[in-house]
């Protein structure tokens, strides 16, 4: 059975910073893009940051770039979201999803696998 487990949120303070991991098992994600995705309350899910498959390209949301950083270990099958300089503004739900046939990342529907996601709350 294939899995993304998110792990690594949390409450911090404005200005603060976390790491969220997305550890995959039941299949070898090595080869394939990788993003983070996420849902503040009431409102849809939106595209945060991409990783391709070797880790030599990374794409950011506009409102993120800068602050946020996508890395990922194939040998761990592991993605991660370094989030610095935290707003209230990024509270949300935090998702990790596995692209593997290529589809834009502002499809959500063209992702293939999901995380159940992990809660990021930024106090003010």
């Amino acid at each position: 059975q294939v899995q993304l487990v998110e792990s690594g949120g949390g409450l911090v303070q404005a200005g603060g910073s976390l790491r969220l991991s997305c550890a995959a098992s039941g299949r070898t994600f090595g080869s394939d893009d990788m993003g983070w995705f996420r849902q503040a309350p009431g409102k849809e899910r939106d595209f945060v940051a991409a990783i391709g498959w070797s880790g030599g390209n990374t794409y950011y949301a506009d409102s993120v770039k800068g602050r946020f950083t996508i890395s990922r270990d194939n040998a761990r099958n592991t993605v991660y979201l370094h989030m610095n300089s935290l707003k209230p503004e990024d509270t949300a739900v935090y998702y990790c999803a596995a692209n593997v046939y290529g589809s834009s990342w502002y499809d959500i529907g063209g992702m293939d696998y999901w995380g159940k996601g992990t809660l990021v709350t930024v106090s003010s």
